[in-house]
C-alpha cells in the first residue's frame, strides 16, 4: 500500500518564499524530493487499510446527526412552514412531522421550534470549537472523541425512549427537553469535530485525514439515496395524509431513526479501540526513542511533543488554506436553497422526474460529486501543494453558482433545457470541486506547520469548515426569494 501512496503522492512543496512555506527541515525536504513521499512521518507510522475505514466511520459519525433523513412528509396544511428550512436541517429537523405533532396544541412552538434547534445547535456547536480550539497542551482528542460519541449516544437513547413515554406531556415541557438535548448533541458535534481532525492528524498520514473527508461524504450520499428509493416504492399520493393530531407513522419513523443513530454511535466507540491504542504505541515509541527514560505516561509524552499555538498563530501559518476551506464550504450552503426549488424541466413524465422524488435526486447527485470530489483527494496532485492556488480555486468557485441560474427554478423555465446538464454539470460539479478542495485544503495543512503543531492545525482547519458552514447558512438567505 505504501507503494501504492507513494507512487500517488506528487513531489515536494513549491519553492520555499519569504510569505509561505512549509516548516520542513533540509533532510526532510531531501526526502520528499527523492522518494516523492509526503512527509518523513510516512516512514515511521505505516498505512493500515483498518485504521483508515476506521478513519472513514468516525467521518460518517461526525455527520450523522446534520444530514437529513427521509421521514414521512408532512400534509399540505404543514408543508410550507416545513419547507423554509429545507436544507438547513440537521438531524433533529429531519424528525420536523414527529416534532410538529408533538407541539400539537401550541400553534408558536409549533412555527418556530426548527429556528430554535437552529440556532441553539448552531451557537453551541461554534462556541465548544473556539474553546477546545484553545485547550491544546492538555487536550486529548481520542478522551473527546469518545466522550462525544457516549453523549450522542445518550441523547439518541432518550430521544428513542421519548417516543414511546411521557406522550402526555406538554409541549412547553417537551420543548425544554428538546432544546436541552440539541445543546448537549451540539457540545457534542463541537467535541467530535476537533477531535477528529487532531487526531487524525497525530498519525502524520494525509491518507487518514482524507478518510475522514470520505466519511463524510458517505453520511451525505446514503440519506439521500434511501431517500430517492422512498420516493419511488411510496409515492406520495399514494401514501396517506398525516394528521397532525395523531401521527403513528412518523412517531415510529422518528424512533427507528434515534435507534440508528444510537447503534452508530456505539459501533465507532468499540471500533476506536484498537485505534487508540495503535495510537498510544506510536507516541510511546516516538517520544521513548527522543526522550528516553523520562516518559512516563502517553499523556505525557503526547504533551511533551506538543507546541501551542493560537488561532491566529496558525491563521498566520495557513492563510490561503484556511481562508479556502472557509470560503469553499460557504459557498456550498446557496446549493440547498437552489436544489429545493428547481424542477425537472418535464415534471410530467411521472417516475424520478416527479418534484417529490427529482429534489432528492438531485440532492443525491450533489452528494455523489461531493464524495467522488473527497476520494479524489487521495491523489496528490502538484496544485494541492500550492495553499495560494487552492484559495484562487475557491474563489473562482463562486462562479459555478450562476449555473443554478440556468435551470428551471420554481418552474419557471430553464435556459438550458437539460436535466442531466442540471444533474450531472451543475449539481455534479459543484459537488464534486466542494468534496476536492475541502478536502485539499485539510489535508495540506499538516505540510505547512512543525511536527508539534500538527493537532492544533488540523483542529483548526475543522473550526475554519464550520466557520465558513456558519457564515454560507446565513448568507444564503439573502437568496431565499429566488
Amino acid at each position: 500500500m505504501d507503494r501504492v501512496w507513494k507512487a500517488l503522492a506528487a513531489r515536494g512543496p513549491p519553492p520555499r518564499t519569504p510569505e509561505y512555506e512549509p516548516l520542513t527541515t533540509e533532510d526532510e525536504a531531501a526526502s520528499l524530493e527523492d522518494s516523492m513521499t509526503l512527509t518523513a512521518y510516512e516512514e515511521e507510522v505505516p498505512f493500515s487499510w483498518m485504521e483508515y475505514g476506521i478513519f472513514t466511520l468516525l467521518g460518517m459519525s461526525m455527520l450523522w446527526a446534520w444530514y437529513v433523513s427521509h421521514l414521512p412528509k408532512p400534509n399540505n396544511s404543514t408543508r410550507r412552514m416545513l419547507t423554509r428550512n429545507r436544507g438547513l436541517r440537521n438531524m433533529f429537523l429531519a424528525a420536523a412531522p414527529y416534532f410538529f405533532w408533538r407541539f400539537a396544541g401550541d400553534a408558536w412552538i409549533q412555527a418556530n421550534f426548527q429556528s430554535l434547534i437552529l440556532t441553539a445547535s448552531t451557537l453551541v456547536n461554534l462556541s465548544s470549537l473556539l474553546v477546545l480550539s484553545n485547550i491544546q497542551q492538555s487536550a486529548s482528542y481520542p478522551f473527546r472523541i469518545n466522550l462525544a460519541l457516549l453523549t450522542n449516544t445518550v441523547v439518541f437513547a432518550l430521544l428513542t425512549v421519548s417516543t414511546a413515554v411521557f406522550l402526555d406531556a406538554s409541549a412547553h415541557t417537551y420543548l425544554v427537553f428538546l432544546l436541552a438535548l440539541v445543546v448537549c448533541s451540539s457540545w457534542a458535534t463541537g467535541l467530535i469535530q476537533n477531535g477528529a481532525f487532531a487526531f487524525a492528524g497525530s498519525f502524520g498520514r494525509p491518507e487518514y485525514m482524507q478518510a475522514l473527508m470520505a466519511g463524510q461524504g458517505i453520511a451525505g450520499v446514503v440519506p439521500a439515496v434511501a431517500q430517492v428509493v422512498s420516493v419511488l416504492l411510496f409515492p406520495p399520493e399514494e401514501q396517506p395524509p398525516m394528521d397532525v393530531g395523531d401521527s403513528p407513522k412518523a412517531q415510529s419513523s422518528a424512533f427507528y431513526y434515534f435507534l440508528a443513530a444510537v447503534v452508530v454511535s456505539v459501533v465507532t466507540m468499540l471500533a476506536l479501540i484498537p485505534l487508540v491504542r495503535r495510537h498510544n504505541q506510536i507516541v510511546e515509541g516516538r517520544m521513548t526513542s527522543r526522550l528516553g527514560e523520562s516518559v512516563t505516561s502517553v499523556e505525557e509524552a503526547e504533551r511533551a511533543a506538543r507546541k501551542v499555538a493560537s488561532l491566529w498563530q496558525l491563521f498566520q501559518k495557513l492563510p490561503w488554506l484556511a481562508s479556502g476551506v472557509a470560503l469553499t464550504f460557504a459557498e456550498t450552503m446557496f446549493f440547498p436553497v437552489f436544489t429545493a426549488k428547481i424542477v425537472s424541466v418535464t415534471p410530467d413524465a411521472g417516475g424520478l422526474l416527479r418534484p417529490a422524488a427529482f429534489i432528492p435526486l438531485a440532492f443525491f447527485f450533489w452528494n455523489l460529486g461531493d464524495l467522488g470530489g473527497k476520494l479524489a483527494s487521495a491523489v496528490r496532485l502538484s496544485v494541492q501543494r500550492r495553499p495560494f492556488v487552492l484559495f484562487v480555486l475557491a474563489v473562482a468557485r463562486t462562479g459555478l453558482l450562476a449555473l443554478y441560474l440556468l435551470c428551471n427554478i420554481g418552474g419557471r423555465g430553464a435556459v438550458v433545457q437539460s436535466d442531466v446538464f442540471y444533474l450531472l454539470v451543475v449539481q455534479g460539479s459543484f459537488g464534486l470541486t466542494n468534496g476536492w478542495l475541502g478536502s485539499s485544503c485539510i489535508i495540506a495543512s499538516g505540510d505547512w506547520v512543525e511536527e508539534g503543531e500538527r493537532e492544533a492545525a488540523a483542529a483548526f482547519m475543522g473550526l475554519c469548515l464550520v466557520l465558513g458552514l456558519a457564515a454560507g447558512s446565513l448568507l444564503s438567505f439573502t437568496i431565499s426569494g429566488i
